[in-house]
């Protein structure tokens, strides 16, 4: 009796050391209704969950709960596998190249870009920077001529301009007190720009007219900005790095590709959604 219980550890401690069966990621877990779940798929489907933010434990639970919704998931859709109609099979298709063209780009954006990579792009987006005079300014909108000279007299008598903005001004700054933070002359329309940089601080201009109305500026202050350094903007400029050589990737390939085109296509097809029903 004792030779046969020590017979039967040995043999369980050998089956507990042996190596496990090789695995690959074609491995097959299950089939339903003839189509196979792999352990790939079960591997894919765990990143995705991660990232997520669902947390799992790769256990027994983890694989059971994984493994009935792909079972669930590939039973209802063998229902539609034999009536693929032709949207159907155009969607599965733009689904395919759009995963394919993302796994692709995928590899060229991975890698780190290099610190000379990283000085070209610094050099090509500020090398010829100059330093720039910001504003901080305040208007209030109005839609006539007459109600801006109204206003302005009003600000002449000692009025709070900020308080004129909240009850009067058709911009979104107005309940704001007017305010539009800082900015760039260049980034407004070019009559407000040219009145802006015309203005001395806490100065308040006659109404000027643009395409959105009649305005009265306040400018608040002035600031000149310089160019960043390149550890201030690096981050930026890796993302800059790696979505440059994603274009770059896309032109070498779309300009190396052999194109073909059909002519004669009427371009009114594309409002024939018709085809579509087509099995």
């Amino acid at each position: 009796m004792l030779k046969r219980t020590v017979t039967t550890a040995l043999f369980a401690l050998a089956v507990q050391c042996a190596p496990a069966l090789a695995q690959d990621a074609d491995t097959v877990v299950a089939t339903v209704n003839g189509t196979e779940i792999t352990l790939g798929e079960m591997i894919v489907m765990r990143q995705r969950m991660a990232e997520q933010g669902q947390r799992t434990a790769p256990d027994a639970a983890t694989w059971d709960m994984m493994l009935d919704q792909l079972v669930r998931q590939t039973a209802v859709a063998s229902a539609k596998d034999d009536a693929l109609d032709a949207a159907d099979r155009a969607n599965l298709e733009l689904q395919r190249r759009a995963y394919l063209a993302s796994a692709a780009l995928e590899t060229v954006a991975e890698t780190e870009p290099t610190d000379d990579e990283i000085q070209a792009a610094y050099q090509q987006y500020f090398g010829d920077a100059e330093a720039q005079t910001e504003y901080s300014a305040a208007h209030i909108l109005v839609e006539t001529e007459d109600e801006a000279k109204e206003i302005k007299a009003e600000l002449d008598g000692g009025a709070d301009f900020g308080t004129l903005a909240e009850q009067r001004s058709t911009g979104p700054s107005g309940p704001n007190k007017g305010d539009l933070g800082w900015f760039a002359a260049e980034q407004m329309v070019a009559p407000f720009a040219d009145a802006v940089k015309a203005l001395e601080k806490d100065q308040i201009s006659d109404p000027v007219q643009t395409e959105f109305g009649w305005h009265v500026i306040k400018l608040n202050d002035t600031r000149v900005v310089q160019p960043p350094e390149l550890a201030e903007v690096r981050e930026q400029l890796v993302t800059q790095v790696r979505r440059d050589r994603v274009d770059a990737e896309i032109e070498r390939l779309a300009g190396g590709a052999e194109v073909e085109k059909t002519e004669g296509l009427d371009p009114a097809l594309l409002d024939d959604t018709a085809l579509l029903d087509v099995r």
